[in-house]
């Protein structure tokens, strides 16, 4: 009996002394997938500008080694920027479409970086393979970087769970305060890796259209990428589109504020969200109701995802100017959202992020 008690306080202590060191960090820190030299600067671009606001943040940029990008281009980058408080990390354990919702060699690292960060935020990319979701590829979706999917998606069911695999114990059940943000083809990778799938294609599948013709006759809140671009060669166009949403839930955007208009946002996909992954719900949708803009979830009330992209460095500078038809004078996002009364919906946006990457922290302390 002695030694099964002595047992028993060793243990304790043990696991008290792990999982002090698990979440030890003392800055705030972030998870960045998927740390490209565009993405690097655009998430810099914020910090410097405060609209991410927080004090002494640690990033860490995550992918995976089969990923289609060089990454040796990000670390010149912060090894020209001198920046101190951005590092990259490399997972290089296997990850295969057969082994992504369950325990597989790259679940030690989802764990770790999960418990030293305080939140994390997936980006934007190209189409999910079909295949992840049990559906067969539509001639219209593209499939360039598999292995990232496969390592995201992962990550991501590791950190929320999902219908796939019951039995499988989130992450998120130990920290269920943990801030995760996807944006565009972060908030398809959320809903899939809940077990939701995606409609391939937003013209053919819900407006039954069929030509770039037809689409530009569509109303402009119906349509999610700049399809001009399909038509002219001309290096100014912008390959965005500017549209209204309808929010569903506010609170999730900016807390207790309220917002007054249907925010115009910047899109770029042409897939959406068809059946939601377990667990969440709709935050956001298209003025016509048929395209899902935003998620949160039920159980995990600091996980948002949104279709639309309010990080890019375009919305947040009005000196970078584009076309968005070839007869347009050019013009600056910043400018555009400015004039319809929507740009401080997206200051809120990452107000509401950097509120909560704080809150986290100092929950910690």
């Amino acid at each position: 009996m002695r030694k099964i008690f002595l047992s028993i306080i060793i243990g304790l202590l043990v696991t008290s002394g792990f999982s002090q060191r698990k979440d030890s960090n003392v800055n705030p820190t972030l998870i960045l997938v998927h740390p490209t030299e565009y993405n690097l600067k655009m998430f810099i671009n914020l910090i410097e500008r405060r609209i991410v606001n927080i004090d002494n943040l640690i990033v860490i940029g995550v992918y995976h080694v089969n990923e289609e990008y060089d990454y040796t281009e990000s670390e010149k980058f912060l090894e020209n920027k001198k920046l101190q408080n951005i590092r990259l990390e490399k997972i290089s354990q296997n990850i295969s479409l057969e082994d992504i919702f369950k325990e597989n060699d790259c679940s030690d690292k989802f764990t770790e970086l999960f418990y030293k960060s305080n939140g994390i935020l997936f980006l934007g990319g190209p189409d999910l393979p079909p295949s992840i979701y049990n559906e067969e590829t539509s001639l219209l979706t593209e499939i360039t970087d598999p292995y990232r999917h496969y390592f995201e998606v992962s990550f991501l069911f590791h950190l929320i769970g999902g219908s796939q695999n019951n039995s499988f114990k989130p992450l998120l059940d130990d920290k269920p305060d943990y801030t995760i943000y996807g944006i565009c083809l972060g908030m398809q990778t959320l809903n899939v890796a809940a077990g939701g799938t995606m409609i391939q294609d937003i013209p053919s599948e819900i407006y039954q259209v069929n030509t770039v013709n037809q689409v530009l006759m569509l109303d402009k809140n119906a349509q999610h990428r700049n399809y001009n671009t399909n038509l002219s060669i001309n290096p100014d166009l912008f390959d965005g589109s500017f549209h209204e949403i309808k929010i569903n839930n506010k609170g999730v955007f900016v807390g207790p504020e309220d917002i007054r208009i249907n925010p115009l946002v910047f899109s770029i996909h042409h897939q959406a969200i068809e059946k939601l992954g377990s667990g969440l719900k709709v935050a956001a949708t298209s003025m016509d109701g048929k395209v899902i803009e935003a998620v949160n979830h039920k159980k995990y009330e600091n996980v948002l995802g949104v279709q639309f992209h309010p990080e890019r460095m375009y919305m947040h500078n009005p000196n970078l100017k584009y076309k968005v038809v070839q007869a347009d004078s050019i013009v600056a996002g910043y400018d555009i959202l400015k004039n319809h009364g929507s740009y401080d919906f997206h200051l809120d946006f990452w107000k509401e992020f950097s509120r909560k990457m704080i809150l986290k922290n100092q929950s910690k302390r």
